[in-house]
């Protein structure tokens, strides 16, 4: 399968890439390939003639979309339909990946694909636009809403992933804070590439919750880190009121990966086991 990657070098997009290793991969790099240029787009993706296009790019920095909404929804909305009518041209399936914040919270137990959307943010309204123009123009699309990614390559646009940077400041010497009322499932990109490439070898379409199993805070995340990788860090439990973020979150986003298993996707591990494989890896 030829198979086109929209920000092959970050931090999915690298794990992408390490998984698909018997295709024939088109890897795609910002700002040579910028999705916000619907004539690039649709030339290079014409001239590559893919069989699916898989699109990581996403402008996530969630407090900056507040005071940048134009390019928010550039990026995360308007892009999304592009690429949707340029697959659609081309009849190849298109991979997109939306969030947890698209949900307020409120319910309080694990989110389904049906559950109501009701989001809090720029970020997030940006990212159901997003879902939304894509269903509307392609429907040969597989729509991948995921939860705290962290992955070997880091987030080129935020820098460290929230592991390593908690690794980072520990090993500096650095009190930490961090938030203690968001309930959300980390999720290994290594696992979620592997389930990608499963998904991508079938037909069945349409929008799925793609996380590891379990639930934590953040505040209870970054312990599990520091005592897997046996670091001795002070660390001490904020509201987000406290830590004083421009954008509201959800303090309940955690997603009940109900279609996959009903497709008969591999199942996700625990988030615990997940971590504690990543941090082995990194191990020298």
């Amino acid at each position: 399968m030829r198979i086109a990657i929209i920000g092959a070098d970050g931090q999915l997009g690298s794990d992408l890439v390490r998984r698909l290793t018997g295709d024939i991969l088109l890897p795609l790099y910002y700002p040579d390939f910028d999705v916000t240029r619907a004539d690039g787009v649709r030339r290079v993706l014409t001239e590559l003639a893919p069989d699916c296009v898989i699109n990581t790019a996403a402008y996530h920095r969630v407090d900056e979309c507040e005071l940048h909404p134009d390019k928010s929804f550039a990026v995360n909305a308007t892009a999304v339909r592009d690429l949707a009518l340029v697959c659609r041209e081309l009849d190849c399936p298109l991979v997109h990946f939306s969030t947890d914040y698209v949900f307020d919270g409120a319910k309080g137990s694990p989110y389904v694909e049906e559950d109501p959307p009701r989001p809090l943010s720029v970020y997030a309204v940006s990212k159901l636009a997003g879902e939304y123009l894509l269903r509307t123009y392609w429907e040969k699309h597989f729509l991948i809403r995921t939860c705290g990614l962290y992955g070997a390559a880091g987030c080129l646009e935020k820098g460290m992933n929230f592991v390593d940077r908690i690794l980072d400041l520990a090993r500096q010497g650095q009190p930490l804070s961090v938030v203690d009322d968001q309930r959300a499932t980390p999720t290994s990109a290594r696992e979620l590439a592997r389930t990608i490439d499963e998904l991508i070898r079938t037909s069945a379409y349409g929008l799925y919750h793609l996380t590891n199993e379990g639930d934590c805070t953040w505040y209870e995340f970054a312990r599990t880190i520091l005592a897997l990788a046996e670091i001795e860090a002070e660390i001490r439990p904020v509201s987000s009121k406290e830590f004083g973020a421009r954008a509201r979150r959800p303090a309940y986003s955690v997603l009940e990966n109900r279609r996959a298993k009903a497709v008969g996707l591999s199942p996700f591990s625990p988030w615990q086991e997940a971590l504690g494989d990543y941090l082995t890896g990194k191990k020298p």
